[in-house]
């Protein structure tokens, strides 16, 4: 497998540009081919260049989403009266809020009806039997393309820790301190470090890696170390899970330049 590519643009919303170009021409593809659509999606500070490129674009030259499924890649889990459950779609740290307000929202502004990325065609792992996400994915003729990102502080995709196997597929995880910290950066809503969740449920490395197609994304000054550390790569490293992205079939990394330096 060949080492991923990196491209290294000027500024954040340079980077969402070009992303966002290659993304709604992927799409527009799989549209005129009479094909359904699997984008692997994060949430968080990483992906919110790229989708405001792309409502920005949607809003200039609509084309249809209906054909579209966001596979996300985690939600953090909370602490319920059977168990540990989703976190509440309201709080605007979930998950869920994210795909709602951030990504259904923003895309489907400007699009008809018909044309709109539709609710039911947003998925997210299961708590009950989290393997059966691979199989959803695996029977929709899995993921065309998986938008990624890295924690700053311990190469973390998704919630897949260090250590991640590389076999490891969608599953509860417990968070490391590291990941929790990273998520109070991006969601500045948790307040403390304490209301942070224990646990989230997240596609595994071997769910990433059999997609078609990946996007690592990093951007800002916090983020030089995954770079460099994907730099070194050129196949996962279970020690920093980032470099995943060497292991996928079609893959480049796409970072700004405060990230690269």
């Amino acid at each position: 497998m060949p080492r991923a590519p990196i491209h290294v643009l000027p500024t954040p919303d340079a980077v969402g540009a070009y992303v966002a170009d290659h993304l709604l021409a992927r799409i527009a593809e799989a549209h005129a081919d009479g094909r359904r659509f699997l984008l692997g999606v994060p949430t968080g500070r990483s992906p919110r260049p790229v989708l405001a490129a792309m409502a920005e674009r949607l809003s200039r030259q609509p084309q249809s989403l209906a054909h579209v499924t966001l596979v996300m890649m985690d939600e953090y889990l909370v602490s319920g009266a059977d168990g540990l459950q989703y976190a509440p779609d309201d709080a605007p740290w979930s998950c869920h809020y994210f795909a709602r307000v951030e990504i259904l929202e923003r895309l489907n502004a400007h699009l008809r009806t018909s044309d709109q990325l539709q609710p039911s065609h947003v998925w997210f792992p299961l708590t009950e039997n989290p393997s059966e996400y691979d199989a959803r994915i695996a029977a929709a003729g899995g993921i065309d393309c998986f938008v990624l990102a890295s924690g700053a502080s311990d190469g973390h995709v998704a919630f897949n820790p260090p250590g991640s196997p590389r076999d490891s597929r969608t599953r509860i995880i417990p968070l490391s301190e590291e990941t929790r910290r990273d998520n109070l950066q991006t969601f500045p809503s948790f307040g403390t470090l304490e209301t942070v969740p224990h646990h989230g449920v997240s596609v595994g490395v071997a769910t990433i890696a059999a997609s078609r197609e990946a996007i690592m994304l990093a951007m800002g000054v916090g983020k030089r170390l995954t770079v460099s550390r994907m730099r070194a790569a050129d196949c996962y490293q279970a020690d920093w899970p980032a470099t995943l992205i060497h292991d996928v079939a079609t893959a480049q990394i796409v970072v700004d330049a405060a990230a690269s330096e």
